[in-house]
């Protein structure tokens, strides 16, 4: 098994289901596990146009091969529309691999560490969020470059609005109830009635 992390983006259609919609897809797949997920960030558009994108990091166990993971990303995208009409062009589903295990590779069609992740705020500020000291490797601890991204505009999103429970909920007076939408599997998944495959 090794550990990988992933970062996730979107800014065409609705972004912000499209990456809980993803989390999910990922979580069924038996090769995986994911062990943390990042709160969702809006942030603008780093050398593109189009829409504020919503941005998430997955933390993941996997028997996949860094190749075969790469595949399975792709096949995600593809689930969820992804085109590629140009580069950088504003996107259904984006899912990068940032780093696998301790791997370095500089391959044409993949670079692990992703190539850009330390000057990228919506990469560094999830990282940190689940873990500031974590190591990339090859370059240094994730807490350390974010000074340098302290100029681009993001922002961490609030969870969805939860309404205090009703007293035939059977919960105290002032817990806050689960919505559908944030209720989670006992692995810290949210649920989905969908099935990616």
């Amino acid at each position: 098994m090794t550990v990988a992390w992933l970062g996730i983006g979107a800014n065409l259609g609705d972004a912000r289901q499209t990456l809980k919609d993803t989390v999910v897809c990922l979580a069924q797949q038996h090769t995986i596990t994911v062990l943390a997920k990042s709160s969702l960030y809006r942030t603008a558009p780093i050398d593109a146009g189009g829409d504020d994108y919503f941005n998430c990091v997955v933390k993941l166990d996997t028997r996949l091969s860094v190749r075969d993971l790469l595949g399975l990303c792709h096949r995600i995208e593809h689930h969820f529309g992804r085109e590629r009409p140009f580069r950088n062009a504003p996107r259904t589903l984006d899912i990068d691999i940032l780093m696998y295990g301790e791997a370095i590779i500089d391959e044409p069609d993949l670079i692990v560490p992703h190539p850009r992740m330390t000057g990228r705020a919506f990469v560094l500020a999830p990282l940190a969020e689940i873990d500031p000291e974590l190591a990339i490797p090859g370059h240094g601890v994730v807490s350390t470059f974010l000074p340098a991204v302290a100029e681009q505009r993001i922002e961490k999103m609030k969870p969805l609005c939860q309404c205090l429970a009703e007293p035939e909920t059977g919960k105290p007076a002032g817990v806050a109830a689960e919505s559908p939408d944030s209720a989670a599997s006992p692995d810290n998944t949210p649920r989905s009635s969908g099935t990616c495959r």
